[in-house]
């Protein structure tokens, strides 16, 4: 059985051309939202946020064109922050606490201070203070730790990744659950491998398959020590011999997990009619009747919508694929920052 899509409400927004000033538009009503993996909304849009959930309701755009979407937020009980830096976000978690939203963070904290591929973000050691104070904040079974992607290039081994991988790790693991990790993919993405060249990162390479054995090799002797659970986030190779999962970002385990006591969203999870992923009835996975159709066929997420807009994220990583160049990215968040400050926020990022 598949997943047969979102509840559809109808959704009042303004109109200035409509002599009423408003008009009636059909919504999808998500019960999870993705906030956002294709910008870092906690470090740079997190009044237009919080604005939109006082609102109701955001207008999405695909990138590749078609109809805007509206999102509604009357039937959300889960929002999934994706961030760099979600420090400047804390000033609205009791908000979110107060008016009783569940939500959890993926904290992408890498360590490249150095070589260009990630240009804007804080130093590692101000990511990771403000990872464990986000832990404290609100628990470390809802911030989990992504090193996404690992990246081989000129001047970084995977001996060297490794290193990388432990400096962050030997202080944060007392702080979180989960570690999801990627390897970098430049081949299948002509806008990654542009804006490799332009940040002049242009010996940035994927992994080999030895150089994969090598790096889970030496993940698995670090992880002895740290006791995270260990995930790979939309990999084909099968990594179980290292102790290493499947990814499932937007995870079934987790929402059980830390939400178990929110009625409407158990009655949304629970898969009617399928229990197995393989029919057998010994590999349990409840979560594939809510496979994210959206995200890659290697991608294990459970379905949610996604509320951000591509080229927005002033990170400018190298590596993304959300960015088409830096100077659109510019452009957007300085007519973004211009209309913040004139307590302007529109239905969407960018309008």
């Amino acid at each position: 059985m598949k997943w047969k899509g979102w509840d559809k409400i109808s959704l009042e927004v303004p109109d200035p051309t409509s002599p009423e000033g408003i008009r009636s538009v059909e919504a999808i009503a998500p019960v999870i939202i993705s906030a956002s993996r294709s910008t870092d909304i906690p470090a740079f849009y997190g009044d237009w946020f919080m604005e939109r959930l006082r609102a109701g309701y955001v207008k999405w755009k695909s990138p590749f064109g078609g109809n805007p979407v509206y999102v509604s937020f009357a039937k959300t009980r889960v929002v999934v922050f994706w961030s760099k830096n979600p420090a400047p976000f804390f000033p609205h978690l009791d908000t979110l606490d107060h008016h009783g939203y569940r939500y959890y963070f993926f904290f992408t904290l890498n360590n490249y201070d150095t070589g260009g591929l990630e240009p804007n973000v804080p130093p590692v050691d101000d990511r990771i203070g403000t990872f464990i104070r986000l832990s404290r904040r609100i628990g470390k079974g809802r911030v989990v730790w992504r090193f996404d992607p690992l990246a081989l290039s000129d001047t970084i081994t995977v001996a060297d990744l490794l290193e990388k991988v432990r400096y962050v790790g030997d202080r944060m693991a007392p702080f979180t659950e989960r570690l999801v990790f990627s390897f970098v993919e430049i081949e299948k993405y002509t806008k990654v491998q542009r804006n490799l060249k332009t940040g002049g990162c242009a010996g940035v390479r994927e992994f080999t398959d030895e150089e994969v054995a090598e790096f889970c090799t030496g993940l698995t002797a670090l992880n002895k020590k740290w006791r995270l659970l260990l995930t790979a986030c939309a990999e084909r190779r099968d990594l179980s011999g290292y102790g290493i999962g499947k990814g499932q970002c937007i995870s079934y385990d987790l929402l059980i997990r830390k939400f178990g006591d929110d009625g409407a969203l158990m009655e949304f999870l629970p898969p009617p009619g399928q229990q197995t992923i393989s029919g057998s009835g010994t590999d349990m996975d409840p979560s594939r009747y809510l496979k994210d159709p959206g995200q890659r066929n290697t991608c294990r997420c459970i379905v949610s919508k996604d509320i951000g807009q591509y080229s927005t994220c002033p990170h400018i990583c190298a590596y993304c694929y959300a960015n088409s160049s830096p100077d659109r990215v510019s452009r957007n968040y300085a007519r973004y920052c211009e209309e913040r400050d004139r307590g302007i926020f529109h239905d969407s990022i960018t309008e």
